[in-house]
């Protein structure tokens, strides 16, 4: 299983590891409903960002959403973990990591289904997985705590458990 993000947040270099902020919080809350807690997870899936480095602070609040040039700078890293790691199932949370492979003009378009994706990783080599999107655990946005995404995000837990990568990992 791969996590594909967004970028790090401001704090996820000084703690050392991914969401390790308040969506984390919530991220391993959903994880933890369906059957795997946070050290497990972890330990077992392999997490990713779709940019490398903290994009900084947006004036408006909150953290600036990483630039076309910034996103095509790092494809390489996301790329080259996807050739050596072949996973079964490609967690993109966010619209941004979303929208990196599938067409995503609303999360209501994607999130609560899953797809079977290729993706071309390199001019050579391409990887097909099973894609299962989900909302970014942001506490500053409400989609996931509202209908309908409140509903979409406990159809996409339930496609998750279902499937047989995440039925795979266990909670020792």
């Amino acid at each position: 299983i791969l996590l594909v993000g967004q970028a790090p947040g401001e704090r996820e270099g000084e703690l050392q590891r991914p969401f390790a902020w308040t969506a984390g919080k919530t991220l391993f809350k959903w994880f933890a409903s369906i059957g795997i807690d946070e050290q497990a997870f972890r330990r077992q899936v392999y997490m990713s960002a779709v940019c490398r480095c903290f994009p900084g602070k947006n004036p408006k609040g909150g953290d600036r959403v990483p630039s076309r040039e910034e996103i095509e700078r790092c494809s390489q890293w996301v790329g080259g973990e996807l050739v050596l790691l072949k996973p079964k199932l490609v967690l993109p949370v966010g619209k941004l990591a979303i929208s990196q492979y599938l067409e995503c003009g609303k999360l209501v378009d994607v999130i609560g289904q899953q797809f079977s994706v290729t993706l071309d990783v390199t001019k050579t080599e391409s990887v097909t997985v099973d894609m299962i999107p989900l909302p970014h655990p942001s506490g500053a946005s409400t989609w996931h705590r509202m209908s309908p995404g409140k509903e979409l995000l406990e159809q996409a837990l339930r496609l998750i458990a279902q499937h047989e990568s995440w039925q795979r990992l266990s909670n020792d």
